[in-house]
């Protein structure tokens, strides 16, 4: 499944309170109903004063053809779909979106854990945006966080669901990939992965503190945005075990 992630700020002048109403209220029901969308996923952030973003809007696609046909391609912020419905979301994102200051991503996910049956509603999810050290390539990267990383990374204590998406062009992309870590509690997200407000954690826990030491070995920390939120299921025309 390929996906759409948004990460959204709030135009000047907002609050983050107005924002998630005009974004819940105005611009979801027009979102999930863009040409293509199978799918689609709202978090919001359970300590918004502290997050690095307002919120995060996922949208799926069967194919990668009818994601760019919809979005646009990857490598830029922002997009000019020629799709009616996606059009509208395009124009109405001006309203209570700053554009130029949300990051984007578009990858294919992969669901390394589940124990959820893909029912991920109401979820309370970590969503780590990963950069690689530097002097590492693209490639290296990617063959430590398969091969080294995500078999710590899928046991770490309180997690239920575990995705990592790999972006479809590495080169336009403005991360390496997504790590999202689904929790049944928010107590357990914090247990395991620390509480929002900063891009690191110290955690107690034995295969999270192993999962954290191991990240200073193919990740740039300080680089990597994370948003600690609880997801809302908007749309899911698909098989939901597995998406």
């Amino acid at each position: 499944m390929y996906k759409h992630v948004a990460l959204l700020a709030r135009r000047k002048g907002m609050t983050h309170d107005e924002f998630r109403e005009r974004w819940l209220s105005g611009h979801t029901p027009i979102a999930r109903d863009i040409e293509g969308v199978v799918r689609y996923h709202t978090v919001v952030p359970t300590n918004p004063e502290a997050a690095e973003f307002d919120g995060i809007a996922e949208l799926y696609f069967e194919s990668l053809e009818e994601l760019h046909d919809a979005l646009g391609s990857p490598g830029s912020r922002d997009y000019d779909p020629t799709k009616e419905v996606a059009a509208k979301a395009r124009e109405d994102v001006d309203d209570f979106l700053a554009v130029e200051d949300r990051p984007r991503f578009i990858g294919r996910e992969v669901v390394q854990r589940d124990e959820t049956g893909g029912e991920t509603d109401g979820l309370y999810k970590h969503s780590a945006f990963l950069v690689r050290k530097p002097d590492t390539s693209h490639e290296a990267f990617r063959e430590y966080w398969e091969t080294e990383h995500t078999p710590l990374a899928r046991d770490i204590e309180g997690v239920v669901r575990y995705h990592t998406v790999y972006p479809t062009d590495p080169e336009a992309s403005e991360f390496d990939g997504v790590a999202e870590l689904y929790f049944e509690t928010l107590a357990d997200l914090h247990d395991a992965l620390g509480s929002p407000g900063s891009r690191d954690y110290d955690p107690t826990k034995e295969v999270a503190a192993k999962a954290r030491e191991d990240v200073d070995n193919f990740l740039a920390v300080s680089e990597r945005p994370r948003l600690i939120g609880r997801e809302t299921v908007q749309k899911d025309a698909t098989d939901a075990e597995g998406y």
